[in-house]
Order: structure tokens, then sequence, then C-alpha cells
């Protein structure tokens, strides 16, 4: 059985996600010179779009591609300015993945930490589709205001 939200046009996608709404603006922030002006928002997000096949033809092996280091630490700053418009407090990312692809991502609010990933091989690093991108940082987004809401003393020191 389709799912309706996987017809739906990536605008439409898009335009449901907080998140995907704040890492669009956060890479469109980062071209200086203009490149990405005529370019939509689905394809400013495309290399965020990796399948599964494609994914597999990636090599594990070497030091993870500057580029892609850039777009998980964008990926991570979204999130984290989405946490801070929905909940007023500034959730800082904190990014560490060593030369084998190997690390963690965190965000933390006050002395709280509100997320916490161990990537594996981050040179993989991609979701299957537009929406699935888009539930994920969503995820993280929730994920992270609930702790905020169970912990508010901590979060607010």
């Amino acid at each position: 059985m389709p799912d309706a939200a996987a017809s739906a046009s990536p605008a439409a996608v898009i335009a449901a996600s907080p998140f995907l709404a704040q890492l669009v603006g956060m890479v469109r922030a980062q071209d200086s010179f203009g490149a990405w002006d005529g370019k939509s928002d689905a394809a400013v997000l495309a290399p965020y779009v990796v399948d599964r096949a494609a994914r597999r033809e990636i090599p594990i092996i070497g030091d993870p591609d500057p580029e892609l280091l850039w777009r998980v630490e964008l990926f991570y700053n979204a999130a984290g300015i989405a946490v801070e418009r929905r909940t007023g407090l500034i959730a800082s990312p904190t990014i560490k993945i060593n030369h084998e692809g190997f690390g963690r991502a965190m965000l933390t609010a006050g002395r709280l930490v509100v997320y916490s990933k161990y990537h594996r091989d981050i040179h993989r690093f991609g979701f299957d589709t537009l929406q699935a991108l888009g539930e994920a940082g969503d995820r993280i987004v929730d994920e992270a205001a609930a702790m905020i809401d169970r912990f508010p003393e901590v979060a607010n020191f």
C-alpha cells in the first residue's frame, strides 16, 4: 500500500518538516557566491539523499570526504537550531568523527545531553528519500525537546 506522503512533491515534504526548512536555510546560508540561488530546495538537499544501492558502492576505506563531514555538521546544526526554535533553549551540537569514519554527534542544552548518536561508517551518511531525511531530523528535534521537557532544571542551567 503506497504511502500518501511518499507520493508528495519535494516542496510539500520540505514544507511539512520544520527540520527540513531549517536545513535548507543552513545550506543556503553557506552559499556565499550564489551558486545555489537558482536551485530548488530539493536540489539543495539532494546530497543528503543516498539510496541503499548507492550507499553500498561508497567505500568505507580512507578518510571521510570533507564535503561529507560538512553535510553532517550542517545536519546537526540544523537540528540544534530547530530545537532552539521549539524550546527557546540553545541546543549546541558537538561532533567528533575520527579519520576512519567512527564517532559521535551530540546535542546539549545547558548541562543536559538532549540527543546522542554514535556513527560507525560516516562515509555512507545519507537517507533513502527526502521524506526519510525529514523524519530523521524531526525525530531528533522531538527527542531533544522531550528530554528538555523532562529535565528543565538541568537544561536551563
